[in-house]
């Protein structure tokens, strides 16, 4: 799958044990978060994503964008009326609300990338259903952004009530900036602060501010929610599952452990673990809340003696129950976490907060008690509470430690079970593929009609029938001819393409594993190619194949090596519009941080042995074709003859099997054994 910013980098985010002998470059220690050094006064300058709404996107070559109205020409001239925009528009200036604009983001209360169909409220509002996106409504307009990967897609679902906003091309303001020329000095901007980072918010409040506008929270009410009503789907309720160790390689009690000594370091007596990936690696937990991604909604507060989950206990097994328990872990209902977080400022906690991630919601609610404390105690004279102000080593009263989540790296840094899963669950996944490659390409030899979808759901099906199969790990992108350079193309039943013998066809699958999480994309053509396609082609392969062979020394962050991957595309002015690698979770998201290889600069994580990361060249021509080339990746150590500067070089290590079609190459490239195969009915499977 095209790679996504790790969640610090989210664009249009309000961003049997392995042995030796196998994996010999890989070593793995308790305390697994030893290797997390941060520096709370550098933080927000050092790991901060890009601004707020904002998004840079390279340029795509020679192909022009064109403006929405342009593209839907053909529609009718007069405004499609939107009940679903008028009826939020009358909600604005209702008693109690009082705003001029509203802001529906993509995400949930968790920054989830993927989320439940009920909290899928920008899709709802505006017909869009990309998963990058954030929508504002105002009296008078309704406009959305979006970046390069779903312009196409926008066009083709936004009626004409609405504006598309190209993020990232020349010309387009960032949301923040739009509000400000839209709106009258004095005016509100409404937003769910559930759904917003607090970094995010703050950004948003510090920029309208300049325009005198005022950021609203509105806590108790969600106005989309408000119009969905009774149609709006039921929260997810399905039973949580143990992960076992064999998988995890890491006990719960140990993993907490190590978390608490970092609390300890860092000056802080508890911290609020809200992305839902970082729950279900810390607790060894796996859910289905989500589509594709094996989570459950919940919050985690882990403090230097006690552990808390905030989740729906229906979804508590026995099995489940019994498992937190022996780790010390404490139940609680999920929409209770405020009231915890009072209840700690209340103690003099110091609470240890991702603001990248963690909602404005709990921060804001955290520094009001805070407040509210320090208030108290000043009225009432000098107090001590025995849990949080016996230790010397921390100032007296509640105080925030603002730091990036110590869990998100840990996660990232693979340990050696993790990684065999990941390459067992590789393997499994390759033998699906060789099935579902050859019978395809028979069908094509006997001139059987199929669909996008046809050939979608014969993927699952072969899939399915693996040992340890649970899902797709996102929904599989099967594009023929031009809708392949629809970069996030979903084809529906209803109004998919016929696959065309004599087109590209691009296919971007994935599979979660009960050991792993696979992702892995193919572009072929059945008859022969034009020219065009076999010099794109090539030249995306020779970028991958660069990136594939990279070696760097350590602390190398991913932006640095962005460009191995464009370079044959550059040369003759190509490009394309989305990064080149993102992180990958094993048996968890599809999509990771804090790695990532990209030209988004910002994210300076160097990439470090056991992260896994995609390899996703690519080029879209609208309209026309798509092409893109994506294997999995393990980050490793290299032994090189000479170690400049005394200091490790690393490189990858492959965890796709799966070959790459090279037969109509346009000119002549160094190739690995690894792709020097072609698609055959002669490939066998055993």
């Amino acid at each position: 799958m095209h790679t996504l910013p790790s969640h610090a980098m989210r664009p249009l985010c309000l961003n049997p044990s392995l042995c030796s002998s196998r994996f010999p470059f890989f070593s793995f220690s308790i305390p697994i978060f030893h290797k997390f050094k941060n520096n709370p006064t550098i933080y927000k300058k050092s790991q901060k994503g890009p601004p707020f709404f904002s998004i840079r996107c390279c340029g795509s070559g020679s192909v022009t964008a064109k403006p929405s109205w342009e593209l839907r020409r053909n529609r009718a001239a007069v405004q499609e009326p939107d009940e679903k925009v008028v009826a939020l528009r009358q909600l604005l200036t209702k008693p109690g609300i009082g705003i001029d604009a509203y802001i529906i983001p993509s995400q949930d209360a968790h920054q989830s990338e993927f989320i439940a169909e009920c909290y899928m409220r920008r899709a709802y509002i505006s017909g869009f259903t990309g998963s990058a996106g954030t929508a504002i409504v105002t009296k008078d307009k309704a406009a959305l952004w979006t970046d390069g990967r779903y312009f196409l897609q926008a066009e083709k679902q936004l009626n004409s009530s609405w504006k598309l906003m190209r993020a990232g091309n020349f010309g387009v303001p960032q949301a923040s900036e739009w509000l400000n020329d839209v709106l009258a000095p004095g005016g509100r901007v409404g937003i769910d602060p559930f759904l917003f980072s607090y970094d995010a918010a703050e950004e948003l409040k510090e920029v309208i501010s300049k325009k005198n506008l005022e950021l609203v929270y509105l806590y108790d009410l969600n106005l989309v929610d408000e119009i969905w009503k009774e149609s709006r789907p039921k929260p997810p309720n399905k039973p949580i599952r143990v992960h076992d160790l064999k998988y995890a390689g890491i006990d719960v009690v140990s993993k907490l452990s190590s978390l608490r000594a970092e609390l300890v370091a860092a000056g802080s007596s508890a911290i609020v673990i809200s992305m839902l990936d970082e729950v279900a690696w810390l607790l060894n937990l796996r859910g289905s809340d989500v589509p594709h991604s094996p989570v459950m909604y919940a919050y985690l507060i882990v403090e230097v003696d006690a552990a808390k989950l905030f989740v729906d206990d229906s979804k508590v097994t026995s099995e489940v129950m019994y498992h937190l328990k022996k780790a010390g872990v404490e139940l609680r209902p999920y929409d209770s976490i405020l009231s915890e977080i009072r209840r700690l400022a209340a103690e003099g906690a110091h609470l240890w907060l991702d603001t990248s991630s963690v909602n404005a919601a709990i921060v804001e609610t955290y520094k009001a008690a805070c407040d509210k404390y320090l208030m108290n105690r000043g009225s009432r004279g000098k107090t001590k509470n025995k849990q949080y102000f016996e230790s010397d080593s921390l100032p007296v009263g509640p105080s925030g430690v603002y730091m990036q989540s110590p869990v998100s790296l840990a996660k990232a840094l693979k340990n050696p079970s993790e990684l065999e899963g990941m390459q067992n669950s590789h393997l499994r996944d390759a033998a699906a593929l060789a099935q579902f490659w050859c019978w395809l390409e028979e069908e094509i030899h006997k001139n059987v009609k199929l669909t996008e979808v046809d050939l979608a759901d014969k993927l699952l099906e072969f899939r399915s029938k693996q040992d340890g199969f649970l899902d797709t790990s996102f929904d599989t992108i099967s594009g023929s001819g031009a809708n392949g350079a629809i970069i996030h193309y979903t084809p529906e039943a209803e109004n998919c393409s016929v696959v065309d013998p004599n087109k590209l066809f691009l296919l971007d699958s994935g599979a979660q594993y009960v050991d792993g999480t696979t992702d892995i994309t193919r572009t072929v053509h059945f008859g022969e190619p034009t020219a065009r396609e076999k010099e794109c082609f090539t030249r995306v392969l020779k970028g991958h194949i660069a990136l594939d062979e990279a070696v760097f020394p350590e602390n190398t962050p991913g932006f640095v090596l962005d460009a191995f991957a464009r370079s044959a595309l550059w040369k003759i002015g190509l490009d394309y519009r989305h990064g080149t690698g993102h992180g990958v979770g094993a048996a968890l998201n599809v999509h990771e941080g804090p790695q990532s290889i990209s030209f988004r600069y910002g994210n300076v994580t160097p990439l470090q042995k056991g992260m896994i990361v995609s390899n996703e060249p690519g080029y879209y021509e609208d309209h026309a074709f798509g092409i893109r080339i994506e294997n999995l990746l393990c980050v490793q150590e290299i032994s090189t003859p000479n170690r400049y500067g005394g200091i490790e070089y690393l490189g990858f290590e492959k965890l796709t099997f799966f070959p790459i079609q090279v037969y109509y190459l346009s000119f002549f490239v160094n190739l690995p054994l690894y792709v020097k195969i072609r698609f055959s009915t002669h490939f066998s499977v055993h």
